[in-house]
């Protein structure tokens, strides 16, 4: 898989250690010789190219280089170039050594409860995923704690009661602001779990709240383009879950993070994630299930599997014709409606080719008996108007193309969201190839 980069993970290896980029060669060709590979070019120029992209290290100088960051040569082949390199900190390596246990989600909370620096490149390799999801699957969960100030159920009751508040506050003005609020959540939700005591059953409500306020600072972390710490709040959500017993919350985690997947280019890695989740038995709610075969279907559509994107589209409208009523389900899952299916449906459809399809998904996600509710979410309304200009914009109809474009201008003024800056910024490239048209020409001046 290639890494979408805004910073190397190598650049943050080496300003760590405060190493220029000949200390950092001159130290490999030392290791290089030590092992009997040879001499070693030391200009700088080939750790610019490596940073860029440009180039690929050969296997002997990778080797080299992992002996001067101390990690294990079988990293290197495992994760390959440059996913090895995260291995390098002792976070990542706890991230995915730490047991599968309740000690071991409180040892992983402690490492994501407050912000950090790991923009662009995503920790997880393709070929982990699979196996995450396997042992969060057979995971055993918490059972009673003894020792300290003893809590009852309304104390997560209250905490469940703030998260429900954040969630509806991301709606409201984005992920960049309630992103540390939901880090200081986990940092409250981490400290009752260590020094209070509580029967088993508020044991795992603790830590289904964990799951769900890691979850939610992914999410906010994903949105405003920080997608290495969205997979480390992630994989903290997923191993909170597991210690909660509850799979219908770690499957909701994992059709989260599948969605940061396959929109980083790795549709492969979501789909080991979500059927690794659609295998469990004991998800509670259809509206989760929908979900997951919801981004199956989008992970199908970015793979160039048609025929597996439309089957997950039916699957994903047939668990949902089985779901509660919105208000007695998951509360984390209060957006999911028939309109919310038909709206990924049209994404599928597009990124398959088919705007004419696309546009009879997004007319009925509008127009249907459970219409989306386009009040209720400002930046993902935009996004799919701007996937609904992009179907407009291939079929031809500039008119319309630019009509829509304009909606999707309003609604993203004031909400802070990556995402929803990316999808205007590929729909203003789309319509750059149309410039010389009044209505496209004057859409972009505005714009610029």
């Amino acid at each position: 898989m290639d890494i979408a980069v805004t910073r190397h993970p190598l650049t943050v290896l080496l300003d760590r250690r405060h190493w220029t980029y000949e200390t950092f060669l001159c130290k490999v060709a030392h290791r290089h010789r030590a092992r009997g590979f040879g001499g070693l070019a030391t200009r700088k120029e080939k750790v610019t190219r490596w940073i860029a992209g440009a180039a690929v290290p050969q296997v002997t100088a990778q080797l080299a280089m992992a002996d001067v960051f101390g990690v294990p040569e079988r990293e290197v082949y495992a994760r390959g170039w440059a996913h090895w390199l995260l291995a390098a900190s002792d976070d990542d390596r706890a991230l995915w050594e730490s047991p599968w246990t309740p000690a071991g989600s409180v040892t992983v909370l402690d490492m994501v409860g407050g912000p950090v620096d790991r923009r662009g490149f995503l920790i997880a390799s393709t070929g982990t995923l699979a196996g995450l999801a396997a042992q969060w699957a057979t995971a055993k969960p918490a059972l009673a704690v003894r020792g300290g100030r003893r809590i009852g159920a309304e104390v997560v009751t209250q905490l469940d009661a703030r998260l429900a508040a954040l969630r509806l506050l991301d709606d409201e003005i984005g992920s960049a602001h309630v992103y540390e609020a939901a880090t200081t959540e986990i940092r409250l939700i981490r400290s009752l779990l260590k020094q209070t005591s509580h029967s088993e059953q508020v044991g795992r409500r603790l830590y289904g709240a964990a799951a769900e306020a890691c979850r939610l600072a992914g999410w906010c972390a994903y949105d405003n383009g920080n997608h290495a710490d969205a997979e480390r709040h992630f994989i903290a959500a997923l191993r909170s879950a597991a210690s909660a017993g509850d799979d219908t919350i770690g499957a909701l985690t994992i059709a989260f993070w599948a969605n940061l997947r396959y929109a980083g280019g790795d549709p492969r890695g979501a789909l080991d994630l979500l059927d690794g989740a659609l295998a469990s038995r004991r998800i509670s709610s259809p509206r989760v299930v929908a979900l997951l075969d919801v981004r199956r279907a989008r992970a199908y559509s970015l793979a160039g599997e048609p025929v597996q994107a439309y089957r997950a589209v039916e699957s994903a409208f047939a668990s949902y014709d089985k779901a509660a009523p919105a208000g007695q389900d998951l509360p984390a899952l209060y957006w999911l409606n028939a309109g919310e299916v038909h709206q990924s449906a049209g994404s599928a459809a597009l990124s398959l080719g088919e705007p004419r399809r696309a546009l009879e998904h997004f007319e009925a996600a509008l127009h249907g008996d459970d219409p989306y509710d386009t009040r209720q979410e400002a930046r993902g309304a935009a996004i799919y108007l701007a996937r609904r200009s992009e179907a407009h914009l291939a079929l031809g109809d500039l008119d319309a193309a630019v009509e829509v474009a304009e909606q999707v201008v309003r609604l993203m003024g004031g909400v802070e969201s990556a995402r929803g800056t990316s999808a205007l910024e590929d729909l203003r490239g789309g319509l750059l190839d149309h410039k010389e048209v009044p209505v496209v020409r004057n859409f972009l001046e505005l714009t610029a």
